[in-house]
């Protein structure tokens, strides 16, 4: 139990210590049901904010990245850090 709890904690000073930075996000958005993958970039803080502090498999409406994924809702599975350690 007190693993997991340290765990959690690092996990969360990881977090907001990667929301402080100010960092650019790559979003991989993939449709399965039509194998149509593509990569975008965003650097702009107030669009990235709904994706901090989500786990595997949460959801998160598109309507904060733009007018262009308005009515979409995507699906955290997987990721990684500055490091390339992964979710």
């Amino acid at each position: 139990a007190q693993a997991t709890s340290v765990r959690h904690r690092a996990s969360s000073v990881l977090q907001a210590v990667v929301a402080a930075c100010s960092l650019a996000m790559k979003l991989n958005i993939a449709n399965p049901s039509t194998g149509l993958q593509k990569v975008f970039e965003i650097d702009d803080d107030k669009k990235l904010l709904p994706f901090y502090d989500k786990r595997m498999s949460s959801e998160v409406s598109g309507d904060t990245l733009g007018d262009e994924f308005k009515g979409y809702v995507f699906r955290i599975s997987g990721g990684n850090d500055k490091q390339g350690f992964p979710m």
